[in-house]
């Protein structure tokens, strides 16, 4: 589906990913939280609209009755933020592709399962968290397959949330994304770059100004054809980077200087 967002004078739309909240641990998250929460109420000072790219929550399931503890700070500021006019649109990522109808009924916000186009302000953006997409890595995209049946996510249901939840978390922990390993923060060249190349592919018959993923864990802003640029948002687990529309031109940004420097 391609999407039309309107951008009145003055307003910027912002893009983040990755926030991975649970891990490693909810003392960490929650400070983690906070500082999200603080760069909600700053670019809502001139925000449009508001992109999170995937992977908000370490591990994320909706019961029929209940949701993930914890998130309060994020899931209310949200709230407050739409309550006053500002869009939000979510994807899913690998970490919390098990969402089910609660960001649309409690907090007014459309979750996307899949890559989406937008025309904003007469630019071509393709946003998508960017997992599963481009050449290789079989077997995550089999198990992603799996992950997004409704029958296993029934089964998974069955399970107490005390039970369900736990075990789960556990995993997340341990998965190399979420603790941002080693070889997810290398720069591994134009060519191996599996999004930039997926980017370059639908180039050949589509032309978009900006591709926006996450997923990756790595800050990147490269050209991957004439006018067309893949950004990846980076992450909040190191590097607490966004990017900013402001109507003619993205820009990948650093909440502070500090972070960059690690």
């Amino acid at each position: 589906m391609h999407h039309h967002i309107q951008l009145p004078a003055g307003k910027r739309v912002y893009f983040a990913s990755d926030f991975h909240l649970g891990a490693p641990d909810m003392v960490r998250s929650r400070d983690r939280e906070r500082k999200i929460v603080a760069w909600l109420n700053e670019v809502s000072k001139d925000a449009g609209h508001i992109f999170l790219v995937g992977d908000i929550f370490d591990f994320w399931f909706e019961y029929k009755e209940v949701i993930p503890k914890g998130y309060t700070r994020l899931l209310g500021k949200l709230a407050e933020l739409r309550d006053n006019g500002i869009g939000i649109s979510v994807f899913i990522g690998n970490h919390d592709m098990w969402m089910n109808g609660y960001f649309e009924d409690e907090l007014d916000i459309p979750v996307y399962y899949e890559p989406q186009t937008y025309d904003i302000a007469g630019k071509q953006f393709y946003i998508g968290h960017g997992d599963g997409l481009g050449p290789g890595d079989h077997g995550y995209k089999m198990l992603k397959k799996v992950f997004r049946n409704p029958v296993c996510r029934w089964l998974f249901s069955l399970i107490h949330p005390s039970w369900g939840i736990g075990l789960a978390n556990y995993f997340s922990r341990k998965s190399r994304t979420a603790t941002g390993g080693e070889h997810e923060e290398k720069f591994l060249g134009e060519e191996n770059e599996w999004l930039a190349v997926y980017s370059k592919d639908i180039l050949k018959t589509t032309h978009y100004d900006y591709f926006i993923y996450g997923h990756r864990h790595l800050p990147l802003d490269l050209e991957v054809g004439p006018n067309s640029h893949y950004i990846n948002l980076g992450d909040w687990l190191r590097y607490f980077t966004y990017a900013e529309f402001d109507g003619t031109t993205t820009t990948l940004k650093y909440v502070n200087q500090e972070s960059r420097a690690k």
